[in-house]
């Protein structure tokens, strides 16, 4: 793979990791989302859609806040929808392997952000003094650094992925012997699984949870069938 084709993904990558949790928190680093866009970047949305679709069911369950450590779905998606738009006319086993790689990705970029929220916290503790002193240079300069060692986490994590997966992911393609259909329908399964899942545990901890998620459900149909 030449570098040069590489950066572009990257730099995605890095602007919707950025989105997870420090700036602008805008919902386009949802894997629905991520994807999709990356499979516009190498030219086939379509894919990135359908890769998107079962990497949101499976990131359902997943909310990043809080202090709590979870998946970086941002960075992670866009290298599983550049992995799969990139494999030329579906082969088999290409969702499967691309899935995979998202999902070793995702892991991977959620121990890079606890890292970084140890960095950020050690750089706060040498400036505790500006900082208690209200000092605007102090809380500036520590938001820029933040924003800053985001980016970057978010577009290293892409970069090196995509250097060693997408690789992997053409090897794999090529020696993959199961039936596509099957394939592809394992993926969904699990998928779907992961996701009701998430749903029964929000149907018994969240007030109208299962009213509001039938609104939703018959509005969608209805859009749907309007259409």
């Amino acid at each position: 793979m030449i570098l040069i084709d590489v950066l572009p993904i990257a730099l995605l990558g890095a602007l919707l990791g950025l989105d997870v949790v420090t700036f602008p928190q805008a919902m386009i680093s949802r894997p629905i989302v991520a994807a999709t866009a990356a499979g516009a970047f190498i030219g086939h949305p379509v894919a990135g859609l359908t890769i998107g679709g079962i990497l949101e069911l499976m990131a359902l369950g997943m909310l990043p806040f809080g202090a709590s450590k979870y998946p970086e779905w941002g960075s992670a998606s866009v290298v599983g929808g550049a992995l799969y738009a990139s494999q030329m006319g579906d082969p088999p086993g290409a969702l499967a392997v691309s899935v995979l790689a998202g999902l070793v990705t995702a892991v991977a970029s959620g121990w890079s952000m606890v890292r970084l929220r140890r960095l950020i916290a050690s750089r706060a503790a040498t400036e505790r003094a500006a900082l208690d002193a209200g000092s605007s240079s102090a809380i500036i300069g520590l938001q820029l650094f933040g924003l800053t060692a985001d980016f970057v986490r978010g577009g290293a994590v892409t970069f090196i992925a995509m250097l060693l997966f997408r690789p992997a992911v053409g090897a794999v393609v090529a020696r993959w012997t199961s039936d596509a259909t099957f394939s592809r329908a394992v993926v969904v399964t699990v998928g779907a699984a992961v996701a009701a899942g998430a749903i029964w545990k929000i149907f018994h901890s969240v007030p109208l949870a299962r009213l509001l998620f039938l609104g939703g459900l018959v509005a969608g149909v209805t859009l749907l069938v309007m259409r």
